[in-house]
């Protein structure tokens, strides 16, 4: 169990040090032009925005865990649970 922790210790680190985004492209693409149809159906995008949008994206779900950690901890527990979610972005103003 320990060589378990530790690996995942590895990995959050790996993941730390990056600044590619981690969320790959080609279904995020998808995503954007998905919720892009629903507004005009022939709009286009860029790729610079579409990377942009990316990069606001990880940096949102990134902030939100780091509150979500808090909250977790906070309530002396290692383990995020979906109400650390709901109270993170209660208190950001988001709900």
């Amino acid at each position: 169990m320990q060589q378990q922790g530790v690996l995942a210790l590895q990995e959050i680190r790996r993941y730390q040090r990056t600044t590619e985004c981690l969320i790959r492209r080609a279904p995020f693409c998808r995503l954007v032009r998905e919720i892009m149809m629903k507004f005009k159906s022939d709009a286009r995008i860029q790729v610079f925005a579409v990377e942009a949008l990316q990069q606001a994206a990880e940096a949102y779900i990134t902030g939100l865990f780091e509150d979500t950690n808090l909250c977790a901890i906070h309530a002396k527990r290692v383990t995020i649970m979906p109400k650390d979610i709901h109270l993170a972005r209660r208190i950001r103003g988001e709900i």
